[in-house]
């Protein structure tokens, strides 16, 4: 088949060339010297030799998508967005583990590629990358005519970590009713619950401008824990975290606890969010069901000694809210 052919079929290879040549220097700028090679290769080559001067390293590797947020991102042309979004999904999941970033490869397929997009998003994701310390080693971008509907595009990524086998994350033998749960603030919805948000918004957003207070609220880059767990865990002793995600506190706690525990959460804590209070409103949703779909403004969960609560939450720089406590499983 001719090149002409492929293209009258719908797949452009030379936007896809033009793709890879606009985000070079973006995915290179996260280069470390563990880098053999990258951009450009059938596959990435990273040194893992410096793990040899690890104890007993784990490695943890997480996958995950930015879900239906892209068609917002889209809408607006705010593609540098989803690139940060899923890059600290990502960061997050493994961080749950007790895990710190390596590498990064992402996923990005479209009904039809538009090079200057794509590069919009991947520069994101190396920004991301960078702040985390973490390597963007490689990717694929893939025009699926047919599949996608047209002007729709996808984002997946896929995170490699590394962590000592003694700070694995959670203590599952130490955690105790009694023990206190400290939520860290949300920037947004992050990466959930958008299908829903676009449904009971669609009004508001139909004449929305870019700069209108919801588009900002709505397209917040999912944020990264890191850096904050990090110094709390350099405070105090963490015996488990959650990131809240898809099913929310309901289904995200209970996935750190030992059997015959439970999470007892006061969610009149700390102040929920008004784009939360508007989607609330919007959608006439229940509170089981925004518990359950959104992380109403707590992105992330963690689960402390009673005695340690005061000293992680100083140590953190930033307000963060007691919400709540381990306590023995209904029978």
């Amino acid at each position: 088949m001719s090149p002409s052919a492929y293209a009258a079929a719908g797949v452009d290879i030379d936007a896809g060339n033009a793709a890879v040549a606009l985000m070079g220097a973006a995915v290179r700028s996260t280069y470390t010297p563990q880098v053999l090679a990258g951009i450009g290769s059938f596959g990435g080559l990273f040194d893992a030799s410096p793990l040899r001067d690890m104890r007993a390293p784990v490695l943890v590797a997480s996958t995950d998508g930015v879900g239906t947020k892209v068609k917002l991102a889209a809408a607006f042309g705010r593609y540098a967005s989803i690139g940060h979004d899923i890059v600290n999904h990502c960061v997050n999941d493994i961080l749950v583990q007790g895990a710190r970033p390596m590498f990064f490869l992402d996923y990005i397929a479209a009904s039809k590629l538009d090079p200057s997009q794509v590069a919009a998003v991947v520069s994101g994701m190396a920004e991301a990358c960078r702040a985390a310390g973490c390597v963007l080693l490689g990717g694929e971008t893939a025009e699926m005519p047919g599949v996608y509907a047209e002007g729709a595009f996808d984002v997946a990524g896929t995170i490699v970590g590394v962590v000592e086998r003694e700070s694995l994350l959670p203590r599952l033998s130490e955690i105790a009713a009694g023990d206190v749960l400290i939520g860290l603030a949300s920037s947004g919805p992050h990466t959930n619950g958008y299908s829903l948000i676009r449904k009971v918004l669609a009004d508001r957003l139909a004449s929305a401008q870019l700069d209108d207070p919801i588009v900002e609220a709505l397209l917040a880059p999912h944020r990264s824990y890191l850096a904050l767990v990090e110094r709390a865990r350099a405070a105090a002793p963490i015996k488990a975290l959650a990131h809240i995600t898809g099913g929310g506190f309901v289904e995200n706690i209970p996935r750190v606890l030992p059997s015959g525990l439970r999470a007892a959460i006061d969610y009149s804590a700390w102040p929920m969010p008004p784009i939360f209070t508007l989607i609330q409103s919007a959608g006439h949703i229940s509170d089981q069901e925004m518990r359950r779909v959104f992380n109403c403004g707590i992105g992330m969960v963690t689960i402390v000694a009673p005695e340690h609560a005061d000293t992680i939450q100083a140590a953190l720089g930033e307000p963060s809210w007691v919400i709540g406590s381990v306590a023995p499983a209904d029978n």
